[in-house]
């Protein structure tokens, strides 16, 4: 059974080739323009590479990407706690819900620029602000996806577990936790890409340090092979991250290309 839910070494190879053809399409694109244009439009590939080598080979600045990233982490996880905290008190209260609701669509209807303004209004040091505009920007999407997934689990299947007269622990780790968390994953991955994006918007204007901050510098002097490293180093992160949670995915959720091919 192990071995036909594995797939080959032919279909992994195809998997990998079809996922990389645009990427080998754009940088063909990419390097044939660079032969035409001026090097501040479209550099040479092997010029951002190389870039590249260097930011990762430079420990001052290897650390402002890692600082970005562990502001991209602390962010989310902020944003993520508190959102189960609230998602779990809607879906416990009526009145709570209907108060909660519209103040996490209001917030999510505000842009990201907007909560910059108000961070660096409001608070004085450069990680705070961070940290507030990071949580503001991701705490409506965890709060209703885990409020989704809550909402979503079967009324018969609680009946059935509560019936059994679980512990708290036992309920949580039995089935709460397994219905609601292919929605949390999801929710990680969305907001994966979003924190990245907001956390360059908030060290482009108050940060002395980060990936946000560098790529001001590379603007200022029209460096367009070090504004795309220093791009890539985020996009490499969203990356790595993503393909942790779809391994997470795959491991945790097995059984269900076992259901699959069994029926």
């Amino acid at each position: 059974m192990t071995a036909a839910i594995l797939p080959t070494g032919r279909a992994v190879a195809r998997r990998v080739a079809s996922y990389a053809l645009p990427f080998v399409v754009i940088a063909g694109i990419w390097q044939l323009a660079s032969l035409f244009f001026p090097p501040f439009l479209f550099p040479s590939l092997v010029t951002v590479f190389w870039r590249c080598l260097e930011i990762l080979g430079t420990w001052a600045q290897l650390a402002d990407v890692l600082a970005t990233v562990l502001r991209i982490l602390a962010g989310l996880t902020g944003a993520f706690a508190i959102g189960c905290v609230l998602a779990i008190a809607m879906h416990r209260s009526r009145r709570t819900d209907e108060f909660l609701a519209p103040v996490l669509t209001l917030f999510q209807g505000i842009p990201a620029l907007s909560w910059v303004v108000f961070a660096i209004i409001w608070f004085h040091g450069i990680e705070t602000r961070i940290l507030f505009i990071m949580i503001m920007t991701t705490l409506p999407a965890f709060a209703f996806q885990v409020l989704g997934a809550l909402r979503a689990m079967s009324r018969d299947l609680v009946e059935m577990v509560m019936s059994y007269r679980p512990t708290r622990s036992k309920l949580l780790s039995a089935m709460i936790i397994p219905a609601i968390l292919p929605d949390i994953l999801t929710a990680w991955k969305v907001n994966l890409g979003n924190a990245s994006r907001v956390v360059v918007v908030a060290e482009l204007v108050g940060a002395t340090g980060g990936v946000g901050y560098e790529l001001l510098q590379q603007q200022q002097q029209f460096d367009m092979a070090g504004a795309l490293a220093w791009t890539l180093q985020l996009v490499f992160f969203v990356l790595i991250v993503q393909a942790v949670i779809s391994l997470i995915e795959s491991v945790v959720f097995r059984y269900r290309a076992t259901s699959e091919r069994s029926l």
